[in-house]
């Protein structure tokens, strides 16, 4: 797949007709000149990229899409993706940020969290989240990168989850997502948030496993992140 592929429709027909997602061209036009040569993914699944397969969309995750498009402005482009299923945020900052920092990335993409908070007592715990998010970013912007972070969809229901899980956990990821954008704030990261996204209510959004985005969210997620990254090149360019 190429990088024009990957995140601006090609063949596939439903995303070219989605809303939410690029424009034949799109990315292009917002990451041309772009001046990252290298980037880094962090995360869990969601950064790994587990997901289902939608008709009509390309089954490319979320990074390898975003990495495609950087690499259709420079071929150069060098990309590690250290995404790991399962992994809560400690567990990414203990097991990941060291090799993504021998990387050198000087564009980072953090995606973590969600394991923390669908667990039961989330509330309790939060700070301590924060604080290993907060230290993963501040570790790749010292060593001169560029963070985007993330406040992930929000489906109404989780099916995936056991019943007895309370509060609700569509409560508990509602508030990371408000606590994601928080930390992103203060820090200065670039922040997609999606936590409120109106295709989140859309069947088609969400795997069988009722806990990932499906293809269609891939792409809608990519397409925001570009956008993000399209507003930076914009503004560095003055």
């Amino acid at each position: 797949m190429t990088g024009e592929d990957a995140g601006t429709a090609g063949v596939y027909g439903a995303e070219a007709a989605d809303p939410f997602c690029l424009r034949a061209g799109e990315a292009r036009a917002l990451l041309r000149g772009h001046p990252w040569r290298r980037f880094a993914v962090l995360g869990d699944s969601i950064a790994r990229g587990v997901g289902d397969a939608v008709a009509g969309y390309p089954q490319a995750p979320l990074a390898d899409r975003v990495a495609a498009l950087l690499a259709a402005e420079q071929p150069a482009l060098g990309y590690l993706n250290l995404g790991e299923r399962g992994l809560r945020t400690r567990q990414v900052r203990e097991r990941q940020l060291g090799a993504a920092l021998a990387f050198a990335p000087d564009l980072a993409l953090l995606v973590c969290g969600a394991n923390d908070a669908l667990r039961p007592g989330y509330e309790r715990r939060a700070e301590a989240v924060d604080a290993d998010a907060a230290a993963i970013v501040r570790a790749l912007q010292g060593a001169g990168a560029l963070v985007v972070t993330f406040s992930v969809f929000v489906w109404s229901s989780y099916p995936g989850l056991p019943v007895w899980l309370t509060p609700p956990p569509a409560e508990r990821m509602a508030w990371l997502g408000r606590r994601a954008a928080a930390l992103a704030a203060e820090l200065g990261t670039v922040h997609v948030d999606l936590a409120g996204h109106p295709a989140a209510g859309c069947r088609d959004m969400v795997s069988a496993d009722g806990l990932h985005s499906s293809a269609r969210g891939q792409s809608i997620a990519a397409a925001e992140t570009v956008r993000r990254l399209g507003a930076r090149v914009r503004a560095a360019a003055g």
